[in-house]
């Protein structure tokens, strides 16, 4: 009977989950290729529009950076301090701590004289009077340069400002490293092909092409310049070795560097060349893939279903056990109350004995001596061990106690330690030091004592089996501390040096019947039935713990 229900039920799930999601999903293969094929060229123009804006403005603000550097130099130094060896070596040296693209740095006079040279090269006192670049910052006052090979015949590009000292011209000129710029611009990554170069407005290669093209070169492609400074011009076009291309092209300086992004037509259009092949697979294995995962899932479902019926039953068993530890409760408050009987008795006898030597004493009959020091060491003894059962029986029947809560003002200053009382030869017997942390005012709440000896023996008991699992029979600590909050809260901290608690099983360590204890030694309902009393006296319980190193359980109740 219960496989022929399983049965039914994993049919009927089967074939709602084949039947119900056919007509929309195929109603979304359409709509969605429809869509897609349309906007996906859209996409991928917009996306490296917005990649080559993006480079463009990295590429701009480090020329613009390196240039301010220089500028700041000008304001904070005049010719003279420059020109001294040591003052320009410490110049270079922060400069080049702020950006290491700096290959060198030189003072150049009015007359084009290089007065004042730090770098790795030998251009002290060459003279650039004639030089592209010194005419240019001559007449505008300030020149960036193209690439070019110069003295030192090697790939560089100057960014040259202009000052007055005394009414004569002098400028401060420092060189780039090409290399280490163009690794800058090349930086970029579109797709497997993408790729990122400068050329002047003359079509030459101002950094390097990773596909093919050095400094200097004359580019191959004919490219095509944005009609305005700003402006991003985006075209499709077939190189000189017949492979096609997508284009993005940008102005970084206006007329004059031109930045190229360029990716292979294949490569930028793979998401739409794959659309059709994608939907034509999607709707070929859509009826296998429902089928097969409506038979896996129903399988899943159901055995799922078996799993919680097996819960139940386990629940229920659980659910008996806590039914008979509640009655194992209550015969021990039973027995507790049976034992305080006839200690009453033998208080009153102990009592009346003593009532009798005294009369003895009083009358000669009994002589001061050693037999009558013993015979009142016996009987003190007698009333410490009376008093001490009536202890245990007390708590026994205030923990065993049932019926409605009684909640009365309590300080718990006086309270916790005969609580600790009761927990000290178990602590005591397993090596465990127990340290007693109270404020010397009272820790006023109003709660019901039965419960929050409950609660705290709960905690102890947890603690001291993590202490005993991780150390052994020494080196348990078991703290208890009380404190007052700043809010008005009365706060208790119960804290081992156990083995903690995962993260995992923090989250789930309130929860009804969950433990980590093996079977048999615990119920998984101490912390839960902890949680719910204390939140039923208006208070709060938290967890915090880390494996290895130990538990802290933190209670905080309103202040009275």
């Amino acid at each position: 009977m219960e496989e022929r229900y399983y049965a039914h039920i994993r049919k009927h799930i089967v074939m709602g989950m084949i039947l119900v999601p056919v007509i929309p999903f195929l109603m979304i293969i359409g709509v969605g290729y429809h869509y897609f094929s349309s906007s996906i060229k859209d996409n991928t123009i917009s996306s490296m529009e917005r990649i080559v804006r993006d480079h463009r403005d990295m590429v701009a603000s480090f020329l613009k950076e390196r240039r301010a550097d220089l500028s700041f130099i000008l304001a904070e130094y005049d010719v003279d301090e420059l020109k001294q060896p040591e003052t320009l070596q410490r110049v270079f040296d922060h400069l080049h701590k702020k950006s290491s693209t700096f290959v060198d740095l030189g003072v150049v006079d009015s007359q084009g004289l290089h007065v004042a040279y730090v770098g790795p090269y030998t251009l002290g006192g060459r003279v650039y009077k004639d030089t592209t670049w010194f005419k240019e910052v001559m007449a505008k006052g300030r020149y960036q340069s193209d690439v070019f090979l110069g003295f030192r015949n090697i790939p560089h590009f100057v960014i040259a400002l202009s000052s007055t000292h005394n009414g004569q011209p002098w400028f401060i000129r420092a060189t780039i490293d090409t290399y280490r710029f163009s690794e800058i611009v090349e930086a970029i990554r579109i797709g497997q092909t993408g790729e990122a170069y400068i050329i002047n407005q003359d079509g030459v290669l101002q950094t390097q092409r990773w596909s093919g093209g050095r400094f200097l070169d004359k580019d191959s492609e004919d490219v095509t310049y944005p009609d305005e400074p700003g402006a991003i011009r985006t075209y499709v076009k077939e190189d000189g070795r017949g492979m096609t291309y997508v284009y993005a092209t940008t102005w970084i300086i206006p007329n004059k560097w031109l930045l190229v992004v360029r990716q292979n037509k294949d490569d930028a259009f793979a998401a739409f060349n794959q659309a059709a092949w994608l939907t034509l697979l999607i709707a070929v294995i859509s009826a296998m893939g429902m089928v097969c995962l409506a038979i896996i899932l129903s399988g899943r479902i159901e055995h799922r279903l078996r799993m919680t019926d097996k819960e139940k039953e386990s629940l229920q068993n659980q659910l008996v056990r806590a039914t008979r530890l509640a009655e194992l409760g209550e015969m021990a408050a039973g027995f507790a109350h049976e034992i305080n009987n006839p200690l009453q008795v033998m208080k009153s006898d102990h009592a009346y004995i003593e009532l009798i030597l005294e009369d003895m004493k009083k009358k000669g009959d009994m002589k001061e001596g050693e037999e009558s020091h013993e015979i009142d060491q016996a009987l003190i003894q007698i009333q410490n061990q009376i008093g001490r059962c009536a202890k245990i029986t007390r708590s026994i029947l205030r923990f065993g106690r049932q019926g409605k809560p009684e909640y009365k003002d309590m300080d718990l200053n006086t309270f916790l330690p005969e609580v600790v009382g009761m927990i000290e030869k178990k602590a005591a017997v397993n090596g465990i030091e127990i340290i007693r942390e109270l404020p010397d005012k009272p820790l006023t709440i109003y709660a019901d004592p039965g419960h929050i000896q409950q609660i705290v023996l709960n905690l102890f008991n947890n603690a001291i089996y993590a202490i005993v699992e991780r150390h052994g029979s020494e080196g348990g600590m078991l703290g208890i501390s009380g404190s007052h909050t700043p809010d008005g809260l009365v706060e208790i901290r119960v804290q081992d040096n156990g083995g903690g608690i995962s993260p995992e099983n923090q989250a789930k360590i309130f929860s009804p019947f969950f433990t980590t204890k093996p079977v048999g030694k615990g119920t998984g309902l101490g912390l839960s039935v902890c949680f719910g009393l204390v939140e039923n006296m208006g208070g709060t319980m938290e967890v915090s713990s880390r494996q290895g190193e130990g538990t802290t359980f933190t209670l905080r109740f309103p202040s009275r």
